[in-house]
């Protein structure tokens, strides 16, 4: 270690660059990973201590507290142990009556073997799997109301890890909120919102709707407004693919009047069908567009879909032309001249379209178009 830290600092001399340090071995990554997936019963105690500690609850060796459960149940413990591992019970039996050497308590309002898998949890963190799925709901709330912030975090993830399911999220929303879960009340929202309309049927949600009516109304306006937003992304998204496929059209549109494309182009052009692949997925569609466009007798706004489509196409170039006297493209000019006779409300309408047509090209605009502006670059 010292011939590292002097051959440190002579490095160090002997150049003003710093050292950069080393990178991360990918073991680093895997150890975090498997560290995140560990469920929080594993602890590092060795399996002697604990199963002491589980003979002492279980034994009750020398216990001096009494804990009266519902239905006459009675749970012994010792007052050092659960006092420690609990403020709330710590205050509980320092207000106890004391008879003899033992001190009473009672915890009420869940099962008694929920008490039970509680108490002696405190002794030794340990529990049965088959105690935990059981009585969850009832860990949970006592880990809240008798403080124990280990038990809170193990039933968080117990629940955020398969025991949160549709029958009981509701309940468990509702005392995520009650008992000051964030996390747990985040997570059982989501799958609330995602099983609305099955929930919406339950016994369940009735009688939140009868205890927390307010709480009801929330989760349904939340519902409609996820539901809102959902449709306004699928529309925004249907939008930005039209006008991408727009762009890609008048970038075709100037390809096959400019340079040509396989078999249709400018007079002027040798064409060779098979001399190279064409790059512009549009160029078939348009190719027919504007053959139909050639030959078409109803060659009249109005008169033809076709015709009226390849219209407006030729239109919209002619807004996003960067130099129409420079440009191949058949009517170019001639739409230039016919904007200036157009009423205000189609002169806004095309504005806001070439707009949107200009800022789906977030990158590599063509140089044939109008530069795109932070402006033209907003979605409506």
């Amino acid at each position: 270690m010292v011939m590292a830290c002097v051959d440190l600092q002579k490095a160090t001399d002997s150049s003003s660059v710093p050292i950069p340090p080393p990178l991360p071995s990918k073991s680093d990554g895997q150890q975090k990973r498997y560290r995140n997936d560990v469920a929080p019963e594993h602890t590092c105690v060795p399996t002697a201590t604990k199963d002491m500690w589980d003979r002492l609850f279980n034994d009750g060796y020398k216990a001096n507290v009494v804990i009266y459960t519902d239905n006459g149940g009675i749970v012994y413990a010792h007052a050092n142990i659960i006092g420690t591992a609990s403020s709330v019970i710590k205050g509980m039996l320092k207000q106890a009556k004391k008879h003899g050497k033992w001190y009473t308590i009672s915890i009420r309002g869940v099962p008694h073997e929920a008490v039970r898998v509680f108490i002696r949890f405190l002794y030794s963190s340990c529990y049965k799997k088959e105690e935990m799925n059981e009585y969850i709901m009832h860990l949970l709330l006592l880990s809240h109301a008798y403080v124990v912030p280990q038990l809170k975090r193990v039933c968080e993830w117990h629940l955020e890890h398969g025991l949160l399911t549709t029958e009981n999220v509701i309940d468990v929303f509702q005392l995520a909120l009650l008992c000051d879960f964030p996390r747990l009340s985040v997570i059982s929202h989501r799958t609330i919102m995602k099983h609305f309309k099955e929930l919406y049927a339950t016994e369940a949600w009735t009688a939140m709707k009868k205890s927390h009516p307010f709480l009801e109304k929330e989760l349904r306006d939340s519902v409609f407004i996820e539901e809102n937003a959902r449709k306004e992304r699928i529309r925004k998204r249907n939008e930005e693919r039209i006008y991408s496929q727009l762009y890609e059209a008048m970038e075709a549109l100037v390809h096959i009047c400019r340079d040509g494309c396989k078999t249709i182009g400018p007079h002027d052009k040798d064409l060779k069908p098979n001399h190279a692949t064409c790059h512009y997925e549009a160029c078939k569609g348009l190719e027919s567009l504007i053959r139909h466009f050639a030959g078409c007798k109803l060659r009249v706004p109005g008169g033809c879909v076709h015709c009226k489509r390849m219209w407006q196409l030729l239109e919209l170039h002619s807004r996003v032309c960067a130099d129409s006297d420079q440009c191949r493209v058949p009517l170019c000019g001639n739409f230039k001249e016919k904007m200036e006779k157009q009423s205000k409300k189609d002169e806004v309408r095309w504005k806001l379209l070439v707009k949107n047509v200009l800022g789906s090209k977030k990158i590599g605009a063509s140089p044939f178009f109008l530069p795109v502006t932070r402006s033209s670059s907003t979605m409506s």
